[in-house]
């Protein structure tokens, strides 16, 4: 017996199978059947050969491959029963709900007393297919390893493109050779981690960033992940993702999985991005005030530190506020006895020797100004000279011994006693101020992965949220050390990194856009000198790289002269001129014929505009600029072009390009398949070319 499903929509199809009631397999997904494809059919010609040395019917690699099929490769499920023994379930179809645009298998095992759901929705608009794992047991059992659905990985593929990095350096794509075996990531800092990014992408042989087919996948979870891309003896390939091995710490009778975002393109991994920052920016992200523009914000993190006075404070918020920001951020340093990193977390009363009146002052300082007010916390993390850990030492998590991060420690989130704690102590603070927006910051690894601290803070945070629906919050962990669909259900925000270095940034920011659109995704100009690489970079570069996503500003504006002041102005009454087309365009990179240059093409919802950034890191091996090739447009269309900022040119820049004396009118064919000639420009340059269609 044969039974078949398909999901599908204008771009793809997804179609699954089962034989003899046994868990399915997805059979193909890729580009749309026809309809009235015959699926019987394509089932027959899915059918592989066997041969010497193999068993004599090959076990289906299925949405959760079985152990008790003698399945070659890793199981989609990894458990004990209460006593110990292992599970190996041998899952057989119970029912099923199939609708148009979602469908939901339910397969048990009668005998252990397991069941085994598998929950898979196509989004029809954004293209993006979500599908989630649950395991259900009438008695407790130890998980080890769940994966989400399993997908089959297309073998006309010769790489798969990984995520890693390090503070100050996230979103870093490692291209890994298939081969036979496992390629394992297995994340246990108990966040999604600047080095664990939980992404994949699946170019097919010859594909780029503007074309061929790609497939790619995000796992939504913010406590670590465990990833499997594997290729079997006989040559088919599975991708698992699930929670980092070992991280369910207790027995249970429920268990799932975060859901698993999976794009399917014939775009390249542009076409993939479009369908990430899509969906994450009109179904995920939660917006308090959906229509409002997104502020330009100033953070006095690396203006001030811990030296925090009131005087001062007021006299930066009047210098942001001329520069043009809209929303001021207090950060680190304003509660307990908070002079440095190592005391005081967990206190969150404020201090009354920096602030003997309160914030009081300080907020209606900076809302007289025009500016909405922000406030830092740090709500997962303890020091051992703090208040709260002489009271209740019994919350820390880990052993004593532990090696501490930023001289701190961790509360046991999982305890709901220490979410009450937590949630007074923040509602309080929130209930008395004018405060807007929660930078949310978690400055270290966990002493151990634990799926349950994840659910505590995501509970902690759904709490507030609802106390307080008008508050943003943003998502920061040393920077980038937690960004994931997970976590921004409940933020509107990340910090990309604590990189504010430009040339650090332009790349994170490009490749970060594989999944991130503009309006979630923080970036701020730093000082002249930068406090985390030691570069010193000029103004217009650190404010065009900031003017890529949602601007800020992070330096000290007293340090600014007279022509830095007027210069981020202006970039900054460029971005807030823009802001609003831009809140819903597509970021497509684009490919570039000199590694010197990062360079993308925003462009806006309806295709009747855009701008490229194309920035230069270093100088170029060649003499000039190569022609720049453009993305996404319309062949057939024509489209003038415009240098926003070829004033900027140097006088070494002695011919004169089209885009450097004027305005160009070009086919987009033209623009796709030869590009523009940009001026020669030093290295840490950006250049910003605005176009419209005709």
């Amino acid at each position: 017996m044969i039974r078949t499903w398909q999901l599908r929509d204008a771009r793809q199809s997804l179609v699954l199978a089962s034989h003899e009631n046994r868990l399915p397999e997805v059979i193909y997904w890729g580009a749309v059947l026809p309809e009235g494809e015959d699926l019987s059919q394509l089932v027959a010609s899915s059918e592989m050969d066997v041969t010497g040395g193999m068993l004599d019917r090959n076990p289906e690699l299925s949405i959760s491959p079985e152990a008790s099929q003698t399945f070659p490769g890793e199981p989609g499920l990894i458990a004990r029963d209460g006593a110990g023994a292992p599970l190996r379930p041998a899952f057989r179809f119970a029912s099923q709900e199939v609708g148009a645009d979602r469908l939901v298998l339910v397969y048990r095992d009668a005998a252990l007393g397991v069941t085994y759901r598998a929950d898979f929705a196509l989004d029809a608009t954004t293209g993006m297919i979500t599908a989630r794992a649950t395991l259900d047991s009438q008695t407790p059992i130890a998980l080890h390893w769940l994966a989400a659905p399993v997908f089959p990985a297309p073998q006309l593929c010769d790489e798969m493109l990984e995520f890693s990095g390090r503070w100050c350096g996230e979103f870093q794509i490692t291209a890994t050779p298939w081969g036979p075996g496992q390629r394992v990531r297995d994340n246990h800092t108990g966040r999604s981690g600047h080095e664990h990014f939980p992404g994949l992408i699946l170019p097919t042989r010859g594909a780029s960033k503007t074309g061929g087919e790609t497939r790619a996948f995000h796992y939504g979870w913010s406590g670590g992940h465990r990833m499997v891309a594997e290729e079997l003896p006989d040559g088919r390939r599975q991708i698992q993702f699930g929670h980092a091995s070992g991280s369910e710490l207790t027995l249970g009778t429920r268990y799932e999985t975060a859901p698993l975002y999976a794009a399917y393109s014939d775009a390249g991994s542009n076409g993939c991005a479009v369908i990430f920052q899509r969906h994450l920016r009109d179904r995920i992200v939660q917006f308090p005030a959906a229509a409002m523009p997104r502020p330009v914000h100033y953070n006095c993190w690396e203006a001030v530190y811990f030296d925090h006075d009131l005087t001062a404070l007021c006299d930066i918020a009047d210098r942001a506020a001329k520069l043009g920001a809209e929303r001021f951020v207090l950060d680190d340093g304003w509660f307990g006895r908070r002079d440095d990193d190592t005391t005081s977390l967990g206190d969150w009363q404020i201090d009354p020797r920096k602030y003997p009146e309160g914030l009081a002052p300080l907020i209606a300082h900076v809302n007289a100004l025009g500016m909405g007010f922000g406030l830092w916390f740090e709500p997962e993390m303890v020091n051992l000279d703090s208040d709260l850990a002489r009271t209740h030492p019994d919350w820390l998590l880990g052993p004593k011994d532990q090696i501490e991060g930023r001289q701190q420690r961790v509360l046991d989130i999982a305890r709901q006693d220490v979410r009450d704690h937590l949630f007074a102590a923040i509602d309080a603070i929130l209930s008395a101020h004018p405060i807007e927006y929660v930078k949310w910051d978690h400055n270290r690894v966990l002493p151990h992965a634990d799926a349950a601290q994840t659910r505590g803070i995501y509970a902690l945070l759904d709490r507030l949220r609802a106390a307080h629906p008008g508050v943003e919050f943003e998502s920061c962990a040393s920077g980038g050390g937690r960004i994931d669909f997970g976590v921004l259900e409940r933020t509107t925000r990340v910090w990309l990194s604590d990189s504010n270095d430009a040339l650090e940034r332009l790349r994170i920011q490009h490749d970060a856009a594989l999944f991130l659109p503009m309006v979630v995704t923080g970036s701020h100009v730093g000082p002249r000198h930068c406090h985390t690489s030691g570069r010193v970079i000029d103004i217009r570069m650190r404010a065009w790289v900031a003017a890529q996503r949602h601007m800020g500003f992070e330096m000290d504006p007293r340090e600014l002269t007279e022509d830095e002041a007027q210069a981020l102005s202006e970039v900054t009454t460029w971005w807030k001129a823009n802001r609003g087309w831009r809140a819903r365009a597509d970021i497509l990179r684009l490919e570039t014929g000199d590694p010197a240059v990062i360079a993308e093409l925003q462009l806006a919802e309806d295709g009747l505009r855009f701008v490229v950034f194309a920035g230069q890191g270093e100088t170029s091996a060649q003499i000039l600029p190569r022609p720049l090739r453009l993305t996404g447009l319309d062949p057939q269309a024509r489209y003038r072009l415009r240098l926003r900022n070829g004033a900027q040119a140097p006088a070494l820049s002695r011919g004169a390009p089209a885009l450097k004396a004027g305005v160009l009118a070009l086919s987009g064919q033209a623009l796709m398949g030869h590009g523009v000639n940009l001026p020669w420009g030093f290295a840490q340059t950006m250049w910003v070319i605005e176009g419209e269609k005709l």
